[in-house]
């Protein structure tokens, strides 16, 4: 493994190892405003959510590292407290791009990126009526982190409102995370978006006490069969199959049958458990692939 220190690298070099490794980032598209009424509209990616209760988002507009001066977003909001920050949908990527472009102070990104400016009920600065997810918030400090070009300057914020665009929730209410599309942000100028094939659900262990990798059988734990994925989704269980649960699985015609066919080499016994306790495994069928490693020959 390489190793590298931040103090080797120039500015330039360690913000690209940076931004490529911590991805993929959500994309705040923030709008703030001045003391004159002047408007911005910018993208960061140096952006997240910290908090419930009180809602906190926070983002980051580092000073430019060619020539160590700040952008407009973080004089706004040192001007005027309050910004509306969206949620950037695949149909936006290309028009929150543009509004990244450095204009000179004072041009207006909404009309430079064809967006359309809808005046926000809590605070100055307008929204994007085209963005899915629109929090209007107060900007409750500015945190810098440096004066050197690259250095952040961390904008917490409060959300005061939240506006939902109804075409993105499912029939419970809860935003369905196909219909809401994000875009987020990779190293360069690489960009990612949802699928359906790169969505996957794993089962949180948070009302039950999870087992543990460390209680897994040694011969399972070793096996080279199985990933690390796999020995966490083992682990994460509040407790084995019964052994009556293994020994009703054990009758099984198909099972015998491959307890016939192994009897007398263990090995390949136990390596044709492994796996198929993977493919169930793999499948989400994680009480069924305990039953599987479980079995004796």
């Amino acid at each position: 493994m390489k190793t590298i220190q931040p103090k080797d690298l120039s500015t330039q070099e360690l913000q690209a190892l940076l931004q490529g490794a911590v991805a993929p980032r959500p994309i705040a598209f923030v709008s703030s405003i001045n003391k004159v009424g002047a408007l911005n509209l910018s993208p960061f990616s140096y952006f997240n959510l910290f908090s419930a209760n009180p809602p906190i988002l926070v983002f980051s507009p580092s000073r430019r590292v060619r020539n160590n001066t700040t952008k407009d977003t973080l004089d706004n909001v040192l001007e005027v407290p309050e910004v509306v920050i969206h949620v950037v949908g695949h149909d936006l990527v290309e028009q929150m791009s543009l509004a990244s472009t450095e204009y000179a102070k004072g041009v207006n990104e909404f009309v430079k990126a064809g967006l359309t400016a809808v005046p926000s009920n809590l605070v100055a600065p307008p929204r994007v009526k085209e963005a899915p997810v629109a929090f209007e918030c107060k900007v409750l400090q500015v945190v810098p982190l440096g004066d050197q070009g690259g250095a952040g300057n961390l904008v917490i914020c409060e959300v005061l409102q939240i506006h939902l665009d109804e075409n993105i929730l499912d029939t419970s209410g809860a935003i369905a995370p196909l219909k809401l599309n994000p875009v987020a942000r990779l190293g360069g100028d690489w960009y990612t978006k949802i699928t359906e094939d790169s969505l996957f659900q794993i089962p949180k262990p948070l009302t039950t006490l999870a087992i543990g990798v460390d209680q897994i059988p040694e011969e399972i734990r070793n096996s080279p069969v199985f990933s690390g994925n796999n020995l966490g989704r083992l682990g994460n269980v509040e407790q084995l199959p019964s052994p009556e649960e293994v020994a009703l699985f054990a009758a099984r015609e198909d099972l015998e049958d491959i307890r016939r066919r192994f009897r007398l080499d263990a090995e390949s016994w136990t390596d044709h458990l492994h796996r198929w306790a993977k493919e169930e495994l793999e499948a989400g069928n994680v009480d069924l692939a305990w039953k599987i490693l479980l079995q004796k020959i």
